[in-house]
């Protein structure tokens, strides 16, 4: 079957196990073919399960990470941003026409890690009892990648460059109070943690390397640009403190870290 519209395909698929293995079994060409002119639409949400149940940010309860079920809040919140970074890649190849090959095995290669990351997550919850579905969770995500589905510009300057970066700052303060309380569950995740990290540092570079690409061809200033679509789009503000290291090694320049506001390493 042709890549892209086997991402569709995929992208449609509700149950998130069955999602994260079809995701795993894609094959990049000379496997299958590649159309990359084809114009494929769908309407609506990606296929995901009936729950969790999605509620604004601010009704998702809080738990402390010291305790058991609050341990598995804070998993299942970040299983839950892994399942919609697999949506959102699988997004990034099917619905974007007319560039270059090398775009689609680039988010081939991130929907196949973000499919890594929410199985080891998940089977991580299993062993404490709990499943995917089992907390609240927010579609804040989806809501930016939904605003900018007739925009790959916009796409690859506020998705990667801007949601997924912001795991890259906050990926290890949770991994500081996970070593803080020190349990066998706690370290288990933080060792996941260390596997995520390392992988979305490549996943923000792609995003990087991309948008720069495609501002090189649409003669648009990268800075301008970027400011623009955030305002245009409502996308959040960048927070303190920043993981400038990994920052850097993503392909953010210099220019761009110095715009960050109230900059503190990490």
């Amino acid at each position: 079957m042709e890549l892209r519209l086997h991402c569709l395909e995929v992208f449609r698929l509700t149950d998130p196990v069955q999602k994260a293995a079809a995701v795993l079994a894609l094959a990049p060409p000379p496997a299958c073919l590649l159309d990359c002119t084809a114009s494929l639409t769908h309407d609506g949400p990606p296929g995901r399960p009936p729950r969790p149940e999605l509620v604004q940010p601010q009704d998702v309860p809080r738990r402390s990470p010291f305790t058991l079920e609050g341990h598995c809040a804070l998993v299942h919140a970040i299983a839950h941003i892994e399942f919609n970074a697999i949506n959102l890649a699988l997004d990034a190849v099917w619905r974007f026409a007319d560039m270059p090959v090398a775009y689609y095995l680039d988010w081939l290669r991130v929907a196949q890690e973000e499919a890594k990351h929410f199985t080891l997550l998940h089977n991580h919850l299993r062993t404490l009892g709990h499943d995917y579905g089992d907390f609240m969770a927010h579609d804040g995500l989806w809501n930016l990648c939904e605003a900018t589905r007739h925009d790959v510009v916009a796409r690859m300057a506020l998705v990667p460059r801007t949601l997924e970066a912001r795991g890259l700052d906050a990926t290890p303060i949770i991994q500081a109070k996970l070593r803080k309380v020190g349990t066998p569950h706690a370290l288990a995740a933080v060792a996941i943690l260390d596997i995520i990290l390392e992988e979305e540092v490549g996943h923000v570079a792609i995003g990087n390397h991309w948008y720069h690409w495609l501002c090189q061809r649409d003669q648009l200033d990268p800075l301008a640009f970027y400011r623009q679509v955030a305002e245009q789009h409502g996308a959040p503000r960048p927070k303190p403190p920043f993981n400038l290291s990994a920052r850097r090694l993503a392909g953010f320049s210099d220019t761009e870290l110095a715009a960050l506001p109230t900059v503190t390493s990490a």
